[in-house]
């Protein structure tokens, strides 16, 4: 039944990237659809097209070309069709300004880039099976920024 899979959308400039995710998330006991764009015009062209069916979660890269995660960021959350999807920036940087940046733009959750694989592996895991407790908790930046240091690896 496509009801009980988990769509997942990966919008990352970098192959090397995109495919480790890939990889990373055929190896989680999870059903997923994995879907795949390369920038933020893309991004936002699929996400705009009439009666696309929107991921659960979308990954986005902050630093995109054309068209950065920043900025579709700020465009999903102005689109009243797209406000409630759930955002996960999925991003190198680890600045403090960035995850300001995308905690007050709207994003669900912040989530530096693992280094290795079995961290990336772990980390999704963690993400696409968290009970996103700040949807009825209240989003607080405490559990905004997604640490290596609450996982157990």
């Amino acid at each position: 039944m496509e009801d009980d899979v988990l769509h997942i959308l990966l919008t990352d400039d970098d192959a090397d990237d995109r495919l480790f995710f890939k990889e990373a998330m055929e190896e989680i006991k999870i059903k997923t659809v994995v879907s795949f764009l390369n920038d933020g015009v893309q991004l936002m062209d699929y996400l705009n097209q009439p009666g696309v069916r929107l991921p659960n979660v979308v990954f986005l890269d902050l630093n995109m070309p054309l068209k950065n995660g920043m900025e579709c960021l700020k465009e999903i959350r102005m689109n009243s069709r797209l406000s409630d999807l759930v955002v996960a920036i999925y991003s190198t940087s680890g600045s403090e300004k960035d995850i300001e940046d995308a905690f007050v733009h709207g994003a669900n959750i912040y989530i530096k880039k693992p280094n290795d694989f079995s961290k990336l592996k772990s980390t999704l895991a963690q993400v696409v099976t968290r009970n996103w407790h700040y949807h009825t908790l209240g989003l607080k930046k405490e559990n905004f920024l997604f640490s290596f240091n609450e996982l157990n690896v």
